[in-house]
């Protein structure tokens, strides 16, 4: 329910320090909130609701086989808390670009990597709620070369103070249910080895290096669900820095849905950080 929702919300929000403000970009998970509402408040902390007006929301493409991006059909999202415009004035250049599909109505609404970020991105920017609108994308099985060309486009929307990219993803996915098992005993406990397969994937997406992250995606297949676009990210992060901009990313929380400490045990890790300009 929305007032049960907000004050879940609003819980987490307070309990947590905005130090990364304004964010230009953030990495937050997409599970159930139960699991990862306190995660994602590290990463929603640092969105300025008072100079952003439109956030780019990608998020990976759990349902459909998608070789490229994916647009939404509708004109509106709705939220517990309220509505969400997406704005059909950006839709239109993206579209223009012939790099995008659109979205069915049926892989918009079973799709989750987008929708659990909408009531976050409202409480957000409750206070600005009728200046702002989104843009919602849903981000495919990208070759490394697609990453760099939708990097690339997007790299100049990343370059508008006004904007915020949010992007959508959780960290390992561990146990028989996911057939990924890796374990490096020489790290203790599994779970301990899980964080630090984790830790290690995030320090290298803090050093904003897309070719690095794919190396290490390759050695460990780590099941990084948003690792498609967290690699736009980057590339777009990417090319700004050629034309001189000095950007940091930093990660703010991390956390695992359970510890795993035997082969029959399964958990999610969720990760928040934020990236600002300098």
């Amino acid at each position: 329910t929305g007032p049960q929702l907000n004050a879940q919300l609003e819980g987490w929000l307070s309990q947590v320090q905005s130090t990364k403000r304004p964010a230009r970009a953030i990495i937050a998970p997409h599970a159930g909130y139960t699991y990862c509402g306190s995660c994602a408040a590290h990463a929603y902390k640092q969105v300025d609701p008072s100079i952003t007006r439109r956030i780019f929301i990608l998020g990976p493409s759990h349902h459909v086989p998608l070789s490229r991006c994916a647009l939404s059909s509708v004109d509106i999202y709705r939220t517990p808390l309220y509505d969400l415009r997406i704005d059909q004035k950006i839709y239109g250049e993206l579209w223009k670009t012939g790099m995008f599909e659109r979205m069915s109505l049926q892989t918009d609404e079973d799709e989750h990597s987008i929708e659990m970020h909408l009531p976050y991105t409202a409480k957000a920017m409750e206070s600005h709620k009728d200046e702002f609108t989104i843009i919602p994308v849903l981000v495919g099985a990208l070759s490394e070369s697609k990453e760099q060309e939708f990097g690339k486009l997007f790299s100049k929307y990343l370059a508008d103070p006004s904007n915020l990219f949010v992007v959508s993803s959780d960290f390992c996915h561990w146990g028989q249910r996911f057939r990924y098992s890796y374990y490096d005993e020489s790290q203790g406990e599994i779970y301990r080895s899980i964080e630090h397969l984790d830790k290690m994937g995030m320090s290298i997406i803090e050093q904003l290096d897309p070719v690095s992250f794919s190396n290490y995606l390759k050695k460990y297949h780590n099941t990084i669900c948003g690792r498609h676009p967290i690699g736009v990210l980057l590339n777009a992060i990417t090319e700004l820095q050629k034309s001189g901009m000095n950007m940091s990313f930093s990660f703010l929380n991390y956390a695992q849905s359970s510890q795993c400490r035997s082969w029959q045990d399964s958990s999610v890790s969720y990760a928040a950080g934020a990236l600002t300009v300098h």
